[in-house]
């Protein structure tokens, strides 16, 4: 069975991507998971919850800004591959507050790799050569497309949002550990991911939410802005695709071809709710509004993942339809998941304003 004996460290498996990642590797693998998370808001461990107890699965709280406890993880477990998904990820958080994120995005890359480059020079010469690191990225890092064209793995980095910068400063210096210091890492770049246990704040979940209880269902700008929508599990399958086949030194974009306006997947949407949780007042497309736009927000992205089917054989499986079809029903069955988050305190209230920005720039000079 794949990974059958291998320790994989999965650095934010309490997060919406990292969490697929583990339920995958421990469903479908014989790997032994190690999740490393710092549990910020986001991350939620009932995600993996019906993945307690199982004698595969590990959980550690851990920074991975903080290189002293990464080593001792490292001395610990001994892994035999680390996948990099600790992230500071929503753009919209990321206008208001950059320091979190380039703190998170590129300290903590810097700490996870030279615990991992410790890590990897004192391995036998046999494990040395079946390590692996890989970073997960995201297309964002690309900057924005026009109305033709695809990202590939040669595309230049353009970043636009201080998310995207601070992802784009971790792409390179993952590449540039493997330059200097020979480490076999590897990087992914991904598309936007949907699917169940997706953190309320982005859009998919964030409309479903409030599509169930009636509110109004805000769309950015002319809602016109084009995405390539990869559904979570897809991407999982990929990532281990990668981690198992990849070559060293290497990087792969991961899309859905799915590309669809965010005014198309409200819409998707509000007829899913209709069907399947219906309003007395009438069609969820009523609740439909238009917002002023977030500041630096892209028009357009899409991936061409063609060097991953034709070089490592990996296809998504689901097309937007059949993928958004399961994520609205998994939303309408699995309510406990998300008003637990509610609970606890998550507001929904926007963030990401150009009112914000002076807060951004104060926060930069302190």
């Amino acid at each position: 069975m794949r990974f059958k004996g291998l320790t994989i460290f999965v650095t934010g498996g309490a997060g919406f991507i990292g969490s697929a990642v583990v339920r995958h590797l421990l469903r479908d693998t014989a790997a032994h998971v190690v999740n490393i998370d710092k549990l910020t808001y986001a991350a939620n461990l009932a995600s993996l919850r019906s993945k307690e107890g199982s004698p595969h699965y590990f959980f550690e709280k851990q920074c991975i800004c903080e290189a002293p406890g990464l080593r001792k993880l490292f001395e610990k477990y001994q892994p035999d591959a680390v996948m990099n998904l600790a992230a500071e990820s929503h753009v919209d958080r990321s206008i208001d507050g950059p320091g979190e994120f380039i703190h998170t995005n590129i300290v903590g890359t810097f700490s996870l790799l030279q615990e991992a480059l410790r890590h990897w020079r004192a391995l036998s010469a046999e494990r040395r050569a079946r390590f692996r690191f890989l970073h997960i990225s995201t297309d964002e890092v690309f900057g924005s497309l026009g109305d033709a064209g695809l990202f590939t793995e040669t595309t230049a980095y353009a970043p636009n949002s201080p998310y995207s910068a601070s992802k784009a400063s971790s792409d390179h210096l993952v590449r540039a550990w493997r330059e200097t210091y020979d480490l076999p890492t590897m990087v992914t770049n991904c598309s936007n991911n949907y699917g169940p246990y997706h953190f309320p704040e982005k859009l998919i979940p964030h409309m479903i939410i409030r599509g169930l209880a009636g509110e109004t269902m805000p769309v950015y700008g002319d809602g016109k802005n084009i995405r390539d929508w990869l559904y979570v599990e897809d991407h999982a399958r990929a990532l281990t695709t990668v981690l198992e086949r990849g070559a060293i030194g290497e990087t792969y974009n991961v899309g859905g071809r799915n590309e669809r306006a965010n005014l198309h997947v409200v819409e998707a949407i509000c007829d899913l709710l209709d069907e399947l949780a219906p309003n007395a007042a009438g069609s969820h497309r009523r609740l439909i509004s238009f917002v002023a736009d977030r500041p630096g927000h892209d028009r357009r992205y899409a991936i061409d993942a063609s060097k991953l089917e034709r070089e490592l054989g990996w296809y998504a499986e689901e097309n937007f339809e059949s993928g958004i079809g399961k994520t609205v029903r998994w939303y309408i069955e699995h309510k406990w998941w998300w008003q637990e988050i509610l609970t606890r305190g998550y507001a929904t209230s926007r963030v990401g304003l150009e009112s914000n920005r002076k807060k951004s720039t104060d926060e930069l000079i302190k």
